[in-house]
């Protein structure tokens, strides 16, 4: 149970992470490409020829980090869309170790991208921005199954928790493989008019996935994990642990810039 004190300030709680929200939607930068370019700065490394141009404009994200997220997006929403938000149980062994290694596989060729900044270093095989957005968006896919059962058991309480898994047969999971299909060709199409929606498509990804993350955390430090009988009862973690994400955006941005400039090294 949340201590009363927590209970009596939960207002005032609640209108201090709508103030930091809207923050970052009201002050400079104004544009939306700029904001989203400012969310992927704290987050991604935005080496100009590991990224995605359309029409002369790079994404926000590296190839690899839009892959993440908009993997991540398009598997939270699918879960969502299947009413899986209160599944609190991973997905069977096999799809698991399926996910596992979409992973692994992200992280071997995270490795082998990562030795070719060393020319002394032989690497495997020669990286490419494509692998880069496939990897990406599996690990992505995988990323949001795995986390969407935690946080599920972290907001809902015992008594309305369904212990099912949030996909229980490969007949499930292969809607979402086709979708990583769709966004990986969708990327590399580069239509200009796609230019907005994929920039503004995978920082939402980042930030729901960051909010996510800190929402379950600020749940287990506010004593709250299991606490929600209604929706009205998650609005505040949730609220909360999208305004420390913003928060943590702001942080990470400050950090970087002022590593650039004290020490002339792009980070």
């Amino acid at each position: 149970m949340p201590s009363p004190r927590f209970e009596r300030y939960s207002w005032l709680l609640l209108t201090i992470s709508g103030i930091v929200i809207a923050s970052f939607f009201l002050f400079p930068p104004v544009t939306i490409l700029n904001k989203t370019h400012l969310i992927g700065y704290a987050i991604c490394h935005q080496i100009p020829h590991r990224t995605f141009h359309i029409n002369g404009t790079p994404l926000p994200l590296c190839a690899r980090c839009t892959g993440i997220y908009l993997g991540a997006l398009m598997g939270l929403t699918g879960l969502m869309l299947m009413k899986r938000y209160r599944s609190t149980e991973l997905p069977p062994t096999l799809i698991l170790l399926t996910l596992v290694a979409f992973i692994a596989i992200m992280g071997f060729d995270g490795v082998n991208s990562y030795l070719t900044f060393f020319p002394q270093v032989p690497h495997l095989y020669e990286p490419h921005n494509w692998l880069r957005l496939t990897t990406g968006t599996l690990n992505g896919l995988s990323m949001s199954v795995i986390v969407f059962p935690v946080i599920n058991a972290s907001l809902w309480h015992p008594s309305l928790v369904k212990a099912r898994p949030v996909l229980g047969s490969f007949k499930e999971l292969l809607p979402f493989l086709i979708g990583a299909v769709g966004i990986i060709l969708i990327v590399l199409w580069q239509q200009p008019l796609l230019l907005y929606p994929l920039s503004i498509l995978s920082t939402l990804g980042v930030m729901l996935m960051l909010g996510l993350v800190n929402t379950g955390l600020i749940l287990i430090l506010i004593r709250r994990e299991g606490y929600g009988r209604r929706w009205g009862d998650i609005v505040l973690p949730l609220a909360m642990g999208l305004a420390i994400s913003f928060l943590m955006i702001g942080g990470m941005d400050w950090i970087r810039l002022t590593l650039t400039r004290a020490m002339d090294i792009p980070f």
